[in-house]
């Protein structure tokens, strides 16, 4: 599986080639920092005033650095893939192999930041759940009118929410087979490949 990298990915990364390994190297720390705690503009006006470039530049480069290690990290790409990836960048074989060694060194790290910055959804706890019938109303004596309430109860980080929801039994029915469609799709090859390349 390769990297698809935009144009504007690309150029952002074309800034490595105008400096030496040792600041690939710190644009890589740089990088990871960034996924931490965030962007800090004084370490992109330090390194622009050290390079004679302008501070956006330096941002552009880190952004693109950034980019190329989540998403290979993201995907958890093999070597050669990462490499395949880089190729099409036109970077020298030295730059090429400092992108891999910076893509291995960090790939797990980043992995578990992005994993503690992924949201934290709700989680099913119990359901209860109920028939209603109406039978007739005034206007008319003689109808039946079925009506299925639902409580879902969820835990989110410790706290319980409730969610009332309420649908006719068709649409539950309806709602119910597309779930199974769903779980049968699931255990198709392609979606298992996906999911292994997800965790």
């Amino acid at each position: 599986m390769l990297l698809v990298l935009s144009e504007e990915h690309k150029e952002h990364l074309g800034f490595l080639t105008q400096v030496d390994s040792a600041v690939v190297g710190e644009f890589g720390r740089i990088a990871v920092e960034f996924l931490r705690k965030g962007t800090n503009p004084k370490i992109y006006e330090g390194a622009a005033r050290k390079l004679n470039v302008s501070s956006d530049v330096i941002q552009h480069g880190v952004e693109g650095l950034t980019y190329l290690l989540t998403e290979g990290s993201k995907l958890m790409i093999s070597e050669i893939d990462f490499q395949d990836s880089v190729l099409v960048l036109g970077f020298s074989e030295e730059l090429n192999k400092l992108l891999l060694q910076l893509y291995l060194d960090n790939r797990k790290e980043i992995r578990s930041i992005l994993g503690e910055l992924a949201p934290k959804l709700p989680s099913y706890h119990s359901l209860e759940w109920r028939l209603d019938v109406q039978l007739a109303s005034r206007s008319l004596r003689q109808q039946i009118k079925p009506a299925v309430t639902i409580k879902l109860h969820l835990d989110q980080n410790g706290d319980q929410t409730t969610k009332i929801l309420q649908t006719d039994p068709a649409t539950l029915l309806h709602l119910i087979q597309q779930l199974e469609q769903a779980l049968g799709e699931m255990k198709t090859n392609h979606c298992r490949r996906i999911v292994r390349n997800i965790k």
